[in-house]
């Protein structure tokens, strides 16, 4: 149980306030005046004067999904299944990460899908988990894992299905400069991902929604 704890504490990477290799938040706001200085911008200039402290302000919130546990979110409401047995679908949960290469955002829609054995998840709980682990540096394909093996983890449902849609700014803004250009990843598990008739179902009603 310990060795379990620990396991999940690193793959869910919680920090804490208390955390003491956590650098204070003036020492965050002189990094960015750092950053500032070697663009080639005068960081005394009036206009930047609070830029440090704005920028940290906006990192609290960007990352945010790093004080959460995302089982434990999804783990505090549960309702035992009595009479449905048919999937559960969440369309167009709209999110917006960044990527782990060069901190640029990565914004779009995630579906999200389990087939309920023993207990149903509150909507806002799985709502509550993409944001958890959206709010993080992230790649797309790790964060489409992650969701669905919280919610495979944690319900223990028959199958989960995960797909994420993305626009990623790391490539239209820089590099190759490609607008428009969207990715998409998916996760199936269990019944999903060994029932072509189940998976149709899902995916049939993703391609509905977005028509």
């Amino acid at each position: 149980m310990i060795l379990e704890k620990a396991a999940q504490h690193e793959r869910w990477s919680v920090m804490s306030d208390k955390d003491i290799s956590r650098p204070s938040r003036a020492e965050a706001e002189n990094a960015v005046r750092v950053l500032l200085s070697w663009i080639g911008e005068d960081v005394e200039r009036a206009g930047l004067g609070s830029t440090p402290a704005r920028v940290v302000s906006a990192y609290s919130d960007w990352f945010a999904g790093y004080a959460a546990d995302p089982n434990e979110v999804l783990g505090s409401s549960f309702q035992k299944v009595k009479d449905y047995n048919r999937i559960v679908t969440l369309c167009g949960i709209e999110f917006a990460s960044h990527c782990e290469h060069h901190i640029a955002p990565f914004v779009g829609q995630i579906h999200v899908a389990y087939l309920p054995d023993q207990r149903l998840a509150g909507v806002s709980k799985l709502v509550r988990v993409v944001e958890a682990l959206t709010k993080r540096l992230q790649v797309q394909e790790r964060l489409t894992a992650q969701i669905a093996n919280c919610i495979d983890e944690t319900l223990k449902p028959r199958g989960v299905a995960v797909v994420v849609e993305a626009q990623h700014q790391c490539m239209t803004t820089r590099g190759v400069n490609k607008t428009n250009v969207k990715m998409v990843t998916n996760e199936m598990l269990g019944a999903f991902q060994t029932d072509e008739r189940i998976r149709e179902e899902f995916l049939s009603v993703i391609a509905r929604v977005a028509n």
